[in-house]
């Protein structure tokens, strides 16, 4: 390696990189270690938790990331009673202000979960393109395809909450999200 002007990179510089390079070597090879004893336990576990990880991950649109994190950090480990429950948790309910003659929403409260709540808008724009004939896709083409780019996050945070209780739906009793397609089976 040499600088721009073509000389030899300085021994100090050189040793740095090689250490910084060595380390994400290292942590390389850690996440993928981890990775791989997740997938194992996705095929190989017959823990409960392990069987709602691979329901969801029949869905089109839900990976194997996003599988695992619901339900290891959301569904697996609680026994929600109704859909505000699931709303209050994730962060994704309005929080309306009501003072004497005012009333309006100050958007979502972001109480939650922060992880769920940023996995469920990132599912929901998968959910959108992976699943365009569900009914929940059609909602959100009818209510905010049409509108501006700021309508179109307003609409995503409103998909993701219906989306989220809807795979709690579907984890607690196997029905399918309206409209929603499963994955091919794989050999």
């Amino acid at each position: 390696m040499r600088l721009w002007d073509g000389a030899a990179l300085p021994a100090g510089l050189t040793t740095r990189l090689r250490r910084e390079f060595a380390c994400w070597q290292f942590v390389q090879r850690q996440i993928l270690d981890l990775e791989a004893e997740r997938r194992s336990a996705i095929r190989e576990s017959q823990e409960p938790c392990m069987a709602q990880v691979r329901q969801l991950l029949a869905l089109k649109g839900i990976g194997e990331n996003s599988a695992w994190l619901y339900v290891m950090e959301f569904f697996g480990w609680r026994d929600f009673h109704n859909r505000r429950e699931i709303g209050a948790l994730a962060g994704l309910t309005p929080t309306p202000f009501q003072s004497g003659g005012e009333d309006h929403e100050q958007g979502i409260s972001k109480a939650g979960n922060t992880l769920i709540r940023a996995m469920a808008i990132e599912i929901a724009w998968g959910w959108l393109r992976h699943q365009p004939d569900s009914v929940l896709s059609l909602w959100y083409q009818e209510r905010f395809g049409a509108g501006s780019t700021r309508l179109h996050k307003i609409g995503i945070v409103a998909l993701a909450r219906k989306l989220l209780i809807a795979l709690w739906h579907y984890l607690e009793s196997g029905e399918l999200p309206e409209g929603a397609a499963l994955k091919p089976a794989t050999a």
